[in-house]
């Protein structure tokens, strides 16, 4: 049987914090209690924000943790070709429609759809996306395709629900309400989630699928602020025939207000507490590892 593959996935658009060392060196120590591999995928398709020096600053918290990982990085921005295949392959089963409203327009239908109740929100609490662009015409789509309006590109989510049916997935950690063992998940919940958009030609929902996926992936660990997100990602993984992962959500590590940490937080930064005299072991102990 093959040793379990476990992976730390940082965005580089700030520099880590206590937050993130955490989930490193959980992947870290379990990987070397089951005798598994540790890859490092660096998640940088949000050109606007991703930075080289915080991918450089990545790497080198990474070494003074003393965190080593499998070879190569896989960076999300060298690999678009096989997030457009797998959208592809959705878009061919009927599952993908584009909508034009910008952000500012969905606010604004939002706003008025909460004038007679309060409009649905996802899991994160952001509004359920409010349009009618499934209602679109053939040939309006096309036209609109052809212009410069700027687009998003949706996952038809009660057609993409009805396909796959009724999904589970194995979780080997906690969710915020205890959830644990199987989970039944409920990406209906999330509404018509964007895939890509015009500027972007992915999103993280379908490339942390495809990622895990072509990387072998098998043990899926990171923080309860994504264990709903994973009815989504089962979604997506049942639709493109993909292997499922188990997945084992951890505790956060919280500001001092109980808040989630923010990569703009300096008193939690690795780099600022290194600074300060802070050693390894010390971020062990800081996050309540042995």
């Amino acid at each position: 049987m093959p040793p379990p593959v476990f992976r730390f996935a940082p965005s580089p658009n700030g520099y880590l914090h206590l937050g993130h060392a955490f989930s490193a060196l959980l992947n870290l120590d379990l990987a070397r209690q089951t005798g598994g591999r540790l890859l490092l995928r660096i998640e940088d398709i949000d050109l606007t924000r991703c930075k080289p020096e915080f991918e450089t600053a990545i790497y080198e918290d990474l070494t003074w943790l003393g965190i080593a990982w499998d070879e190569p990085v896989r960076r999300q921005s060298e690999h678009l070709a096989d997030y457009r295949e797998a959208l592809e392959k959705l878009s061919a089963q009927n599952l993908v429609f584009p909508s034009f409203e910008t952000r500012a327009e969905i606010a604004k239908l939002v706003a008025q759809r909460e004038a007679s109740g309060r409009w649905p929100r996802d899991p994160d609490g952001a509004p359920l996306y409010p349009g009618t662009a499934k209602l679109l015409s053939s040939d309006e789509r096309a036209r609109l395709l052809g212009s410069d309006a700027p687009y998003a590109l949706r996952l038809d989510m009660a057609a993409a629900c009805a396909r796959a049916g009724d999904l589970f997935w194995a979780e080997h950690g906690e969710g915020p309400d205890g959830e644990i063992g199987a989970v039944a998940a409920r990406p209906e919940a999330w509404g018509d989630v964007v895939l890509a958009r015009k500027e972007t030609p992915t999103s993280y929902h379908l490339s942390v699928v495809v990622d895990d996926a072509l990387q072998g992936v098998t043990e899926v660990v990171r923080g309860q602020d994504l264990f709903w997100s994973t009815s989504v990602h089962r979604l997506l993984q049942q639709l493109l025939g993909l292997p499922q992962p188990a997945y084992r959500h951890h505790r956060l590590i919280l500001d001092a207000a109980g808040g989630k940490l923010s990569k703009s937080t300096e008193a939690t930064g690795l780099r600022e507490l290194r600074a300060g005299g802070a050693r390894p072991a010390d971020i062990r102990g800081l996050v309540g590892l042995p």
